[in-house]
C-alpha cells in the first residue's frame, strides 16, 4: 500500500474525483458541483494506491481554524473494504496532519461509518444531523 499526497487539478486528482463520486455520491443520487470541487484548491488530498499503482483510497484534509483539520471525503473502493485500507489512509492523514502542526481531527462520520471511527479514537460530539441527505454524527481526534 502507497499512501501519498496528490495534487489539485491533476490527473489523480480527477481520477480520486471519480473515486469520490462512485462511492459517496452516486448512491445518493447526488453529484459535484463545479464550486465545490474548485473550492478544494488549497485543501490536503491523500490517495491509497495498491500493489498494481491502483487508486484504491481517497481522502481530503481540510485546514479549519485553533490547530484544527477536518477529514471530509473518505472513499474506499469497494474492492478493499475490510482490508485495512481506510485504517491506513486515517493513520496516515493524522500524521500528516501532526507534522504540519494540526493537534484536532474533526470530522462529518456517516452513522455507517461511526464504529470505525470509534475503534480509531474518535469521540462522537452532539446529536445526530442531515448532511447530504443522510444521518451524520460530528466526531473529533486530539492528535498531540
Amino acid at each position: 500500500m502507497l499512501i501519498i499526497p496528490i495534487e489539485f487539478a491533476t490527473p489523480e486528482y480527477d481520477e480520486a474525483v471519480r473515486l469520490r463520486y462512485d462511492i459517496l455520491r452516486a448512491p445518493l443520487g447526488l453529484e459535484y458541483t463545479p464550486e465545490q470541487l474548485a473550492a478544494e484548491w488549497d485543501q490536503h488530498h491523500l490517495a491509497a494506491y495498491d500493489h498494481q499503482h491502483r487508486l484504491v483510497g481517497y481522502l481530503n484534509l481540510t485546514p479549519a481554524d485553533n490547530g484544527t483539520v477536518k477529514m471530509r471525503q473518505v472513499a474506499i473502493a469497494q474492492s478493499v473494504r475490510g482490508q485495512g485500507v481506510g485504517r491506513q489512509l486515517v493513520e496516515y492523514s493524522e500524521s500528516f496532519a501532526r507534522a504540519r502542526g494540526f493537534e484536532k481531527m474533526v470530522l462529518h462520520a456517516r452513522e455507517t461509518a461511526v464504529p470505525f471511527y470509534l475503534k480509531l479514537g474518535y469521540a462522537v460530539v452532539g446529536e445526530p444531523f442531515e448532511e447530504v441527505t443522510i444521518p451524520h454524527l460530528k466526531m473529533w481526534k486530539k492528535l498531540a
